[in-house]
């Protein structure tokens, strides 16, 4: 199955196949962090709204909210980013998937942006 990957105006990502949707940060957002140094994941089973705090990234800079993309209720999560949170700067759009959640609404990943249009985004925002 085909997956596609949606990205946030707060710098996250989503890969969807089927009703399924991986969550993470982007490249850029991992960059604007710096070493990242610890990731609280949420609990397996947590429901959270499109826009809800989703999991706490902290870094040697800050400390940042990682919100849900979309809704639904989360389904896994990766452990691996327990014992190494530093995975999310080596490869934060691939292995280092924060969470899974099972979609809730479908229609939300319309308000996302696919790769060329967050592309576009982040040449505005770097104006």
């Amino acid at each position: 199955m085909a997956s596609v990957v949606k990205f946030t105006r707060d710098h996250e990502w989503v890969r969807v196949e089927g009703n399924t949707a991986a969550v993470g940060i982007t490249e850029h957002a991992v960059h604007e962090l710096g070493d990242v140094i610890f990731v609280e994941l949420p609990e397996v089973g947590l429901s959270a709204n499109q826009g809800e705090k989703l999991a706490v990234v902290e870094s040697v800079k800050a400390v940042a909210d990682v919100f849900a993309p979309v809704g639904g209720v989360v389904t896994g999560v990766n452990d691996a980013l327990t014992g190494k949170p530093d995975l999310l700067n080596e490869d934060p759009m691939g292995e280092a998937w924060i969470a899974k959640l099972e979609i809730a609404n479908m229609g939300e990943l319309d308000g996302l942006m696919d790769a060329d249009e967050y592309e576009a985004f982040l040449k505005e925002e770097g104006d």
